[in-house]
């Protein structure tokens, strides 16, 4: 059968092959997987999990009480899925939300200064350290921010809203381009 639906990155066209400002850096990254896991476990239990499936570096992050977004850059076999599933059993329920929600770096001397023009959320290293995620609004858009090193971020965003968060993103960026100078 070669009518079958095919997987279609949404920020796949040369339009969103990443920008580079001075001191900014946006990137479409891969869509490989991410799941949503619900429940009384804790990270290091779920990172345990979730290398017996070989998903050992894949990225926790919390979003929200009792639940974690798992992500990573490869896809994810159904079987590494269903043993997840079932290692999780009466623990946590996870769901694949990989074809659902797309990811987007940030990096750069001024990405705090870009993510800033978008949300209220205090981006400072002294109180948003390295590793840490929280769910809010850039714009009218409900995204997931991560630190993800010093001077660099991830947002995940819902599939439907990620161009227009790409288009605002890039206007931004040359806004703090500006700013710095």
């Amino acid at each position: 059968m070669t009518d079958l639906p095919q997987h279609n990155p949404v920020l796949a066209e040369a339009a969103y092959t990443g920008i580079s400002e001075a001191g900014i850096r946006l990137e479409a990254l891969p869509e490989g997987h991410l799941l949503h896991v619900l429940g009384a476990i804790e990270p290091s239990a779920l990172a345990a999990e979730l290398a017996k499936v070989g998903l050992a570096t894949s990225s926790i992050r919390q979003a929200g009480f009792r639940q974690w977004f798992v992500a990573g850059g490869e896809p994810i076999v159904p079987a590494s899925l269903d043993a997840l599933a079932a290692a999780l059993a009466g623990k946590a329920f996870v769901t694949d939300q990989s074809h659902g929600r797309v990811r987007i770096g940030i990096s750069g001397r001024s990405s705090r200064a870009l993510l800033s023009k978008g949300t209220a959320v205090d981006l400072d290293p002294a109180v948003f350290a390295e590793g840490r995620s929280v769910m809010t609004m850039v714009g009218h858009i409900s995204v997931q921010i991560v630190r993800t090193g010093e001077d660099s971020f991830e947002l995940t965003v819902l599939r439907s809203f990620a161009e227009t968060l790409w288009n605002d993103l890039r206007h931004m960026a040359a806004s703090a381009v500006k700013d710095e100078a």
